[in-house]
């Protein structure tokens, strides 16, 4: 079982990335799948999470309007697309996988991506 996040990079604020998440070694159709980030000195906070099935997408406040998270249930992946990028988005983003339904906690989630860097800097 391995999640691979791709797509970080350095970008000027008001630019955008497209952040994904390829699964392989189960089906991401039945988990939820969350987008993490990390930044220096704070903690993980949970970005955005899509539901089994596309039930539910929930966004943090920091990122609503901005982030759109979304699902190719044929390539096994979760991607998502980051506009309007600011200073305060620079993290390391991590992808991860629960069962069925999303959860605000990192520690609820079970596969764990190796984390991609996004700098937004001038």
């Amino acid at each position: 079982v391995q999640l691979q996040a791709s797509g970080g990079g350095l970008v000027q604020p008001g630019g955008s990335l497209r952040l994904s998440c390829a699964a392989s070694g189960f089906t991401t159709d039945y988990y939820a799948i969350g987008w993490f980030r990390q930044a220096p000195g704070k903690e993980r906070e949970r970005v955005s999470c899509i539901s089994m099935s596309d039930a539910n997408t929930d966004y943090a406040d920091s990122v609503k309007g901005r982030f759109t998270l979304s699902r190719d249930n044929t390539k096994n992946t979760v991607s998502l697309r980051m506009n309007s990028l600011k200073p305060e988005d620079t993290a390391v983003y991590y992808c991860a996988a629960r069962r069925s339904l999303c959860r605000s906690s990192a520690s609820a989630y079970i596969y764990w991506g190796q984390g991609t860097k996004v700098t937004v800097s001038s």
